[in-house]
């Protein structure tokens, strides 16, 4: 399933159909970052304590392109959905894991 450019936010979790995980950091006007985790990866539990972007490089590209791609309902915190909102720790977390700050204050 495809997304709509206004599904894609900021914060959301997202599940592609080649099982990777993809976390929206920053958008600004067409333009967004994200960090995506390897393909074919586990499902999360729910008890995740560690998110999945260790050492993955974060991707810059613009919104709609993003929106294209194949996306699928996954369960997160016992919830299904197309999008998970992430708490703040846990956003930190993929900034970090990524290292992404710099790139996410150059594109805001």
């Amino acid at each position: 399933m495809k997304l709509r450019e206004k599904e894609v936010e900021v914060g959301c979790l997202y599940f592609t159909g080649a099982n990777q995980y993809r976390a929206v950091l920053a958008m600004k006007g067409e333009f967004m970052i994200y960090a995506p985790s390897l393909e074919g990866i586990a499902s999360l539990n729910l008890n995740v304590t560690k998110m999945p972007f260790e050492n993955q490089p974060f991707k810059k590209c613009q919104i709609v392109t993003f929106a294209k791609k194949d996306y699928q309902v996954f369960d997160f915190n016992g919830i299904s959905a197309i999008k998970h909102k992430l708490n703040g720790s846990q956003l930190a977390e993929v900034i970090s894991q990524c290292n992404a700050k710099l790139a996410i204050n150059l594109l805001l």
